[in-house]
């Protein structure tokens, strides 16, 4: 498709009139303050009526300095008198995506944004996108143009489905609209398929209306054909970062639980011919897809369990473990125990896979390995969860205690408690998911008694001296007033805690950021003449 075309005598007279004009227009946008040419405002518009962007960019005017006024000419004469200057605003819009030129097209993508952010009646502006044909046109340079023009034409798209009645365009009622997304993707390029799942990605976050009129486009399985074909690594590994930010959307679990997409992350784990990075990446999806409470509520129990097997398989393997599918698979059983349904699913599912996070806390094989299994032991444990939501059911408890219990026996440390003041004297990362640790574990009463026999650790957590970043000194006092809570309702009431009881309430009061230091003021210093 090309610019509107201009009879030979029409386009002899715009040269001619160019010729004249252009060194009047150009005042006239880039310094209307000090124009003061012969041809007057009234004048120079009459040329741009006359001859019309749409047509200006039909013939080639680089040497009269014509492109360059492009920009200024859309900004000056279109976007501020909106509402008198439309229909020649969306035929500029149309011209310019239909140009050659690299500059035109990224100007006539971001004139859609603009006019889109601008325009008032939504009404307006999808019946004049479907007279000019623009969303064809933007989907054309989306999959068609370079990398920045098609990241403006995505954006432009996805504000077009903010309007309400923008999304009809996307998405046609009837479903028979002029560009069928699945179509466009079967007849597109391998990059092409990929700028159409994240075009996808981006729908999805616009609202559950968009995901619904997604996931009832059967859109969702373009994810599932490029990722079942593993061919082609990049192109598998490209579909996996966009499914991953889809699922970050909080709505996302909602429609991609009732596709195969859960499943296929498991073949995806299981494939030992499959890139270590992309089996990581399936493998954090699985967990962002199992991390909300309402996923097992519609989820195939079978499914999460083939999943369970998948990672404790992965976790299992000691020989050339890869340290980044380890820590993926530790990140991932966190993600899974930050609800109370995924964590009592972890603790009491026949593949003990909880097991794998304890001891990976307080194994030193690697700090990334530890770092993440604490991290996920704090979840799994409740820190993230409502303090009415931290203990889990009985089975899963008992569960709890005796992999701790386990672990430390099989330690050099030998008991819960040394094994928590390990961690705690380690560098101040690791010290940080200590905290988390204890602040979730320390709401059960084996934990509290272990923590409280042990007054090493209640004198490190209550040490405001002990952190130096904003992060360590709030964890550490959220530490502390978990402990503060958890004797206040327990059955530990001895004199011999009333010291440990007093140096908590102090530190919760003192607050995370108080310490102890005082503050040295400055004082005189006499200096006898002697020494000049």
């Amino acid at each position: 498709m090309e610019a509107p075309a201009m009879e030979p005598g029409e386009m002899e007279a715009m040269l001619r009139a160019a010729a004249e004009f252009a060194p009047f227009v150009n005042d006239w946008f880039f310094s209307p303050a000090n124009y003061s040419g012969a041809h007057g405002d009234d004048t120079v518009r009459q040329f741009l009526e006359q001859y019309p962007l749409p047509k200006l960019l039909g013939v080639r005017l680089m040497y009269l300095g014509w492109m360059k006024l492009l920009p200024h000419a859309w900004t000056k004469y279109f976007l501020r008198d909106m509402e008198h200057h439309f229909c020649q605003a969306m035929a500029f819009i149309q011209a310019g995506l239909l140009a050659n030129s690299k500059n035109t097209r990224q100007l006539a993508c971001k004139a859609v944004i603009h006019l889109l952010d601008k325009a008032g009646d939504s009404a307006v502006v999808v019946d004049t996108f479907v007279q000019h044909n623009l969303y064809p046109l933007l989907m054309n340079c989306l999959t068609e143009g370079d990398e920045e023009i098609s990241a403006i034409s995505l954006d432009g798209i996805k504000r077009l489905a903010q309007i309400p009645k923008g999304i009809e365009i996307i998405f046609p009622p009837n479903g028979q609209g002029s560009v069928q997304l699945h179509k466009v993707a079967a007849q597109s390029s391998s990059m092409a398929r990929i700028r159409i799942l994240s075009l996808v990605a981006k729908l999805f976050a616009v609202s559950t209306y968009t995901a619904t009129a997604i996931y009832d486009s059967n859109l969702l399985s373009l994810f599932e054909d490029e990722i079942k074909d593993r061919g082609d690594m990049l192109k598998t590994l490209s579909a996996l970062e966009v499914l991953y930010e889809l699922v970050e959307h909080p709505h996302s679990n909602i429609f991609l639980l009732k596709t195969n997409l859960l499943q296929l992350m498991v073949d995806v784990i299981n494939d030992s011919s499959a890139d270590s990075i992309v089996r990581s990446r399936a493998t954090l999806i699985s967990g962002r897809l199992l991390s909300s409470a309402d996923a097992f509520m519609t989820i195939d129990r079978n499914c999460v369990a083939n999943l369970l097997l998948a990672i404790d398989k992965l976790l299992k393997m000691e020989e050339s473990q890869n340290t980044d599918e380890t820590e993926s698979a530790l990140e991932a059983l966190g993600l899974i125990g930050t609800t109370s349904a995924g964590a009592c699913l972890l603790l009491t599912d026949s593949s003990n896979a909880a097991r794998h996070v304890v001891e990976a806390s307080f194994g030193r094989q690697g700090r990334g390995k530890q770092l993440a299994a604490l991290h996920a032991f704090g979840s799994i444990s409740g820190v993230d969860r409502q303090e009415d939501q931290i203990k889990l059911d009985n089975q899963a408890e008992e569960r709890l205690k005796r992999f701790v219990y386990t672990t430390a026996r099989n330690s050099p440390k030998l008991t819960p408690s040394a094994l928590l003041l390990s961690v705690l004297q380690q560098d101040p990362d690791i010290r940080i998911t200590g905290y988390r640790v204890i602040s979730g574990l320390v709401a059960r009463e084996w934990c509290l008694m272990e923590i409280c026999s042990k007054l090493d650790i209640i004198n490190l957590v209550t040490d405001p001296k002990m952190e130096m970043t904003k992060l360590g000194m709030e964890a550490r006092h959220d530490c502390c007033l978990a402990i503060s809570k958890a004797l206040s309702s327990s059955h530990l009431h001895e004199p011999s805690l009333s010291e440990l009881i007093g140096k908590l309430n102090e530190a919760v009061k003192r607050g995370p950021y108080l310490s102890e230091r005082k503050r040295v003021e400055p004082q005189p210093v006499v200096v006898p003449a002697e020494r000049f």
